[in-house]
Formats: structure tokens, C-alpha cells, sequence
């Protein structure tokens, strides 16, 4: 009885600690500012999340924040090119700094010249005043880092924007795939400079790609799964907005095959420069630390004339390969079209037939001795792609980049392509996605939508512009299409106008002397279309179809991906200025963009979010 009575009262005491705990235990309202450890300036758009919670906020432009958090919960701050810090809560004021994070032993400077711009340079007397002019229009004086600004001659290739088409004329829309974000940082590195961007180097699709999301992985034989959402079009609310997302199939690092890798370095006087060939050495050997024993890399580099620098060399050699890196100097013209033959030709000699053969290209493709025409670099690389040897290209420098046959490269040569503007980047794209810049998992990978004319008037979509294919090409496997990395996530948007709506921007009027033979018959179906991919494995010349239908189940709350990738595409709509951007606006991306932010370990939305606000002040 004793025994019982005692523990009827340790009982009673539990609850009563819990109770007084809850009391003492009053949310506190902390606040305070976050600062650049290095220079005390205050840092905009840090991440301010509570451990183990859902809540968070962001700093504003003067670097404050304010949030609600129990006693002895933990704040983590976090912000791109910055080391994370955790803190336990004890008061109500909190100030933290921020310490600039360090690659490869290498802390990036960052200098502000006279007016209001900053920028990442070794050498702050290099700010200097310029016009500068971009795209043929000039942009106001600003006063940057940069050599060759003053005499701009990047070049972009010209696109038409995808328009609607109805769904009873034509129900199916093919494209490619495409895995590329060059555009993103391209675009960053505009902004960060305090410029505009040229409309014709905004390629929706490559901003949407940029960011990874949170799609299942495949689980069956299949290396890649289908996902699929639709929602309310936030910049036309009377319209449906659909996500259809592909997740490629993860593979541990030290399960990927043995890679013959052939480093193509770009040493032209063109290259010259920290921006250039200073942080293409900085960047592979980010790339050498992650080789292992059983990888081979071979080093061709071109400037007038294109040589073999270092024969095929193993991983684990990294001193020498380090040293091979290190000695590279810029100097001359640009033989690229013989640089790319020979690279090819190399590593065809020390081709693995089960590993994985990939020539990685850097350059600012200013190529101007021998093949240098997109025309004719097409039909060259067109010829090497059927070797079964993958290019990636990393591109380099401004004021002469030429965007314009990086992209011929790059879908034309079963290859992917990376802008790399800064250190951070490099190691985005060679450390933190290596197997999926690196590792092709599937290739010639190609979709193809086939829309419900009974629940659909019309559709349009967004992006992939210079990857559109004829219908007949999705099931033809001599057709050319997009390679997928271990990892790699795609996602495509459409803007689907629903039945009974029948005016939308570019609706064609009916023909009035001529009528179809036979009227469409509609089906009773409820789905609101199909999505059919096809792709081969990468050792595999034919093809392999998967299709799952969708169907609109109307106003069901969306993912936070759904609102992040829609708010990345509005932006992308307002930059070049679309005829379908709507109701758009940078107030209602940044609001969608903070409803999308989630989970942010790398600090990448975070950074969009920042990159937008600044876009808005500079169009002003």
C-alpha cells in the first residue's frame, strides 16, 4: 500500500514539474542584428531558423531580425558563402557574425569601389567607371571590376517565347530535357554588378533548374520517376499552373564507376584574368580533390594551337595534377574547334567501356581560329557525340562571353553546361552536385504531353524554347535529347488555360472559309492530361516509355516546391518582360518565393529572394 501511495505521489510531482514548466516556460520575443565576421557589415537575407522547427525569418537590409523562441531552443544562421552558427537561446538579444566561408584555402575578397557597387576581385584598385552596354543597349555608368566591360561583346542567342496552342488542334507538346542552369548565375552575375540582364540570356527553364526539389526517388528499374501537380496560376489566376518534376536515381559516390576524365582548358589571351583562367584553376582543383585511385584525367589546353598538357594521369596523383593546373598561363587566340577534336581524340584512346568518359570544357567560348561558327561547332561536336564520350561545359569571364555556343555545345554533344561566376559556384557544381554534373544515368531523355481537349482550351510551355521537338521525335531513338545525372531533378512548367475560358492571350480567331473535315470527339475522361517520357540507359541505343496520367483535383493546397518554382518562372516572365507575364509582379514572386523557402541548408532560395529585391531597385 506504502509502495502504491508513493508512487501515486512521484506521479503527482511529474505533473506538477511539467505544469510549472509550461508556466516558466513563456515564449521569448529575441531580436538583434547579423554581421559579416570580417568586415562588421550588416548581412541581408540570412536565414534565422529555430533547430528541429518549422519556424523562421530572414534579416532585412540592415542585417535585423526578430523572432519568437522558447528558452533554450536553438537559432541557426545561415546565408550562402557563409559559415552556419548555431546558438542556444538565453535573453532576448542576440547578435551574430557571420564568418565568410573558405574553399580550397581560399577566402573570397570582396571590395566596395567609390559608388554603390561590390564586387569579387584580388585587387580593389580595379574599380574603375565604364559605360558599359549589354545586349545593344546601354545600361547606366557604374563602376565595376572588370577589364574588357567597356568593349562589350557577349553574344546570346535570340529566341522566340512559347505561345498557346489550343488543345483540339494540337493536344501534343514534345521537348527535350534539359539540365543546364548556366542562365542562373549568368543572370546573378549581372545583378551582383548592378546591371540588367539582356533579355535573350534568361532562359526560364535553366532558372527553374537551378534549384533542386524535394521529387521521389525512382524505386523500380526505371532511373527515373515522374511527379506531377497542378494549382491556381499565381500571375493568371484564372488559369491552372502544372509542375511536372523527374528525380533521377541516386548513386553513392564511391558506388559511381571508374571515370576517364579529359580536363579542355580554354588558355587564350581572352582568359586572362581572376574571373577567368585564375578561377578555372581554382575550380578543377575543387574538382582533382573529389578524383579517386581508379579515376583517370588526361589535360588538353588550345590557345592559338591545342596540345596535350598531361597524359592520362590517376586520382589518387593529385600532386601532379595540381601542379599540371597550376602552371597554366593565357595567352594567344582560340583554336577551340581543334582544342575539342583532340580532347575527343584523347579521350577515345583511354575510353573505359563500363565507366564513365566525359571531357570537361572551360572556357568563355570565344573561339576565333578554325571551327568558331555555332553552325559549324554543331555539326563538329553532332559527329563526336556518337562515341559515347560526355562534355560538360563550364563557362567563364564577361565582357566577352559568348553564351551563344556554350548552348550548341551543350545540347548538341550529350553534354550540360554551368556558368561559373564565382568560387561558391564551382564548388555547387563540382563538389555539392558532383554525381549529377558528372554521372549520366539516363540519356536521350525526352517528354512528351498529350493534354485532355474536354478539360483543357489551351496550353503553353514555359521555357525549353531551343528544345522543342516535332511529335514524331518522341518515339524516334535517333533523335538527340537531354542526358540526366545521378541525382538530377528537371522540372517543366505548363500554363494550361481550362475549358470555357475562350479568350487568352494569342487565341487565333476561327477560320471562316475553311472548317475541320471532321470535328474533334472528346472523351469523358476526367484527366487533365497525360505525361509520357522516354530514355535509354547510357550504354543502351534503344529507348524505354513511362506515362502516368494527371488529374486536377482544383484547389488543393500546393507544395512549398509548387510556390517556390512558380515564383522562379514569374521572375523569369517580368525580366523579359513576356506578353504572358499577367498579373505578375517582383512584390508577388518574393511573397510566393518566402511561402516556398522551406528547408534552405545551402541558402540558395534565400539568395534568389536577395537577387530579386535588387533586381527591383535597378529597374526602377
Amino acid at each position: 500500500m506504502k509502495t502504491k501511495s508513493m508512487s501515486i505521489r512521484c506521479f503527482l510531482l511529474i505533473i506538477c514539474f511539467f505544469l510549472a514548466w509550461e508556466i516558466k516556460a513563456e515564449m521569448l520575443v529575441v531580436a538583434g542584428t547579423v554581421k559579416d565576421g570580417s568586415t562588421n557589415q550588416p548581412l541581408k537575407g540570412v536565414s534565422v531558423s529555430i533547430e528541429k522547427d518549422a519556424r523562421s525569418t530572414t534579416t532585412n537590409h540592415k542585417g535585423e531580425y526578430i523572432i519568437s523562441v522558447l528558452p533554450g531552443e536553438r537559432l541557426k544562421f545561415s546565408l550562402m558563402n557563409y559559415e552556419t552558427k548555431t546558438i542556444t537561446v538565453t535573453g532576448t538579444k542576440l547578435n551574430v557574425r557571420l564568418k565568410p566561408l573558405r574553399i580550397n584555402g581560399f577566402t573570397p575578397k570582396i571590395f566596395e569601389c567609390e559608388e554603390e557597387i561590390a564586387f569579387d576581385t584580388a585587387d580593389p584598385q580595379a574599380c574603375r567607371a565604364v559605360s558599359v552596354g549589354i545586349g545593344g543597349s546601354l545600361y547606366k555608368t557604374s563602376r565595376i571590376y572588370s577589364p574588357d566591360l567597356s568593349q562589350n561583346t557577349e553574344e546570346y542567342g535570340s529566341f522566340v517565347e512559347n505561345r498557346f496552342i489550343p488543345a483540339k488542334a494540337e493536344p501534343l507538346s514534345t521537348f527535350s530535357i534539359d539540365v543546364d542552369a548556366a542562365s542562373y548565375s549568368n543572370m546573378r552575375r549581372f545583378i551582383n554588378r548592378g546591371l540588367l540582364p539582356p533579355k535573350d540570356a534568361i532562359r526560364t527553364e535553366e532558372l527553374i533548374n537551378y534549384f533542386t526539389y524535394d521529387y521521389p526517388s525512382p524505386t523500380g528499374n526505371d532511373p527515373v520517376k515522374i511527379t506531377t501537380e497542378a494549382g491556381e496560376c499565381p500571375w493568371n489566376p484564372a488559369h491552372r499552373l502544372v509542375r511536372i518534376g523527374l528525380k533521377a536515381r541516386e548513386i553513392d559516390r564511391e558506388k559511381l564507376p571508374p571515370s576517364n576524365f579529359v580536363f579542355l582548358i580554354d588558355v587564350s589571351g581572352s582568359m586572362d584574368g581572376p574571373t577567368r583562367l585564375d578561377l578555372v584553376k581554382s575550380s578543377l582543383r575543387l574538382l582533382i580533390n573529389n578524383l579517386r585511385e581508379k579515376d583517370k584525367v588526361a589535360i588538353v589546353v588550345y590557345s592559338g594551337s591545342a596540345g596535350e598538357i598531361l597524359p592520362s594521369t590517376s586520382g589518387d596523383n593529385k600532386e601532379k595534377l595540381r601542379d599540371a593546373v597550376n602552371q597554366l598561363e593565357a595567352d594567344g587566340s582560340t583554336a577551340g574547334g581543334e582544342g575539342i577534336l583532340l580532347a575527343y581524340k584523347i579521350a577515345r584512346k583511354n575510353f573505359l567501356p563500363e565507366g564513365n568518359n566525359r571531357i570537361i570544357l572551360c572556357t568563355d567560348g570565344d573561339f576565333n581560329v578554325g571551327v568558331s561558327s555555332p553552325e559549324k561547332l554543331e555539326k563538329l561536336i553532332e559527329k563526336e557525340r556518337k562515341s559515347g564520350i560526355y562534355l560538360t561545359i563550364l563557362g567563364y569571364g564577361m565582357g566577352n562571353y559568348k553564351d551563344n555556343k556554350m548552348q550548341v555545345l551543350a545540347e548538341k554533344g550529350n553534354g550540360n553546361h554551368a556558368y561559373i561566376d564565382n568560387l561558391q559556384e564551382a564548388n555547387k557544381v563540382l563538389v555539392n552536385e558532383f554525381g549529377s554534373t558528372m554521372y549520366a544515368v539516363a540519356k536521350d531523355v525526352k517528354l512528351q504531353v498529350e493534354f485532355n481537349p474536354a478539360q483543357v482550351e489551351a496550353y503553353r510551355l514555359i521555357g525549353y524554347e531551343s528544345r522543342l521537338l516535332n511529335k514524331e521525335d518522341f518515339n524516334d531513338d535517333t533523335k538527340d535529347a537531354g542526358e540526366m545525372g545521378a541525382g538530377h531533378t528537371v522540372t517543366a512548367l505548363y500554363e494550361v488555360v481550362p475549358t470555357g475560358i475562350k479568350d487568352y492571350p494569342g487565341k487565333v480567331d476561327e477560320l471562316k472559309y475553311s472548317k475541320p473535315s471532321t470535328p474533334v470527339k472528346l472523351t469523358s475522361s476526367p484527366e487533365l492530361l497525360t505525361v509520357k517520357l522516354r530514355y535509354k540507359f547510357p550504354e543502351s541505343d534503344t529507348s524505354r516509355k513511362i506515362e502516368i496520367p494527371l488529374i486536377d483535383k482544383g484547389n488543393q493546397q500546393t507544395s512549398t516546391d509548387f510556390r517556390f518554382v512558380s515564383a522562379v518562372a514569374m521572375f523569369g516572365q517580368l525580366i523579359r518582360d513576356s506578353d504572358f507575364k499577367g498579373e505578375g509582379s517582383y512584390e508577388k514572386v518574393i511573397s510566393l518565393a518566402r511561402q516556398g523557402v522551406s528547408s534552405d541548408e545551402k541558402g540558395y532560395r534565400h539568395e534568389f529572394i536577395r537577387l530579386v529585391e535588387t533586381f527591383q531597385d535597378l529597374a526602377k
